[in-house]
């Protein structure tokens, strides 16, 4: 059935449904840590007198949570918690009484971990460091500590057989007391992170577009299988397997391809769609399979010329409305009839 635009768009959500958006923001990181990294030098700059300040600064601090001081220093020293949990593994081995002895602006301190031998991970959900956990503001606990002493210090450890990991990143109490080149290591983290991460929420919001839509076909057309990415003997050129968003492969073998685009402001992507439209509608009749897209967002609505194209060489068209991606959980149900 070809749908036409209009009656696509007159069907259409056009903003994010409220449960995705709601998960975006939840996993949407780096927009926080740009918010308040001036709060964080300012806190660095202010527990200069010994290395441990930072604690005592930190609880009268009314501005910054342990757990977002924490994934800043996570993000800027690029430790993230599977890194984490493999340290949990080796360091038991190297401090011995899981004490840490290190040098910092030239004496000798020492510090002894409360976690190190528990059998409790030192994983991004424990430390509160993940999207939802730092939704929550924690206080600091002995498992935020003990990485928070980690990462500023265990690269000046004084202990022999130190992982080059640790030693090269784990190196931030270094700046401590160093009122320029901390300001200058972290703007300058940031803007390289930042740029790292730009199609971050993106891809993070494609990637949820996704999982909506198979949530619900799973829901209602639970009898076929979305586990797959790919179909055999579709690809573009005899060798590489086309990849699609969604796969759909009926009790009886038989497939169904879905593309899902949601764009809330006009780019590219729905171009690209459409300019593959036609050539993978062929190729997949041709294997007596289907093609089907989940099109929304007031973005590609403004691309018109992109999306009669997808409305012509596409088997069903659906938006993302619950009444139009059960038509779709219908469409595919109808398939194997």
């Amino acid at each position: 059935m070809i749908r036409k635009p209009a009656d696509l768009e007159s069907n259409a959500l056009k903003f994010w449904p409220q449960g995705i958006a709601e998960k975006e923001r939840n996993s949407s990181i780096i927009p926080k840590l740009l918010e308040t990294q001036d709060k964080f030098i300012s806190l660095l700059n202010i527990a200069d007198k010994e290395p441990f300040a930072w604690k005592k600064v930190l609880e009268n601090s009314g501005q910054l949570s342990a757990n977002l001081f924490l994934k800043h220093l996570m993000v800027l020293s690029d430790v993230g918690g599977e890194k984490l949990m493999r340290f949990k593994t080796e360091l038991p081995e190297i401090f011995s009484k899981n004490k840490m002895e290190f040098i910092w602006n030239a004496r000798g301190y020492s510090y002894k971990f409360h976690t190190l031998s528990s059998n409790r991970t030192w994983s991004n959900t424990h430390l509160n460091v993940d999207g939802t956990g730092l939704a929550a503001p924690r206080s600091l606990t002995p498992i935020i500590e003990d990485i928070i002493n980690l990462i500023l210090f265990c690269g000046a450890s004084t202990a022999n057989n130190l992982p080059a990991e640790i030693s090269e990143k784990c190196v931030i109490g270094a700046l401590i007391g160093h009122k320029q080149e901390l300001d200058t290591f972290v703007r300058q983290r940031y803007i390289w992170v930042s740029r790292i991460t730009g199609g971050a929420t993106a891809n993070s919001l494609g990637n949820l577009a996704q999982k909506y839509v198979v949530d619900y076909l799973k829901e209602n057309a639970h009898s076929w299988n979305f586990d797959e990415k790919k179909i055999l003997k579709i690809s573009q050129n005899n060798r590489t397997p086309l990849k699609f968003d969604i796969v759909a492969k009926s009790p009886k073998g038989r497939y169904c391809a879905i593309e899902v685009s949601f764009q809330v402001t006009t780019n590219s992507t729905i171009e690209r769609k459409a300019g593959q439209a036609q050539n993978r509608q062929e190729l997949l009749h041709k294997h007596g399979h289907k093609i089907a897209y989940v099109i929304d967002g007031a973005g590609n609505f403004e691309r018109a010329s992109a999306l009669k194209t997808i409305c012509q060489f596409s088997d069903y068209v659906v938006t993302f409305k619950d009444s139009e991606l059960h038509k779709l959980s219908t469409f595919l149900l109808d398939m194997d009839r």
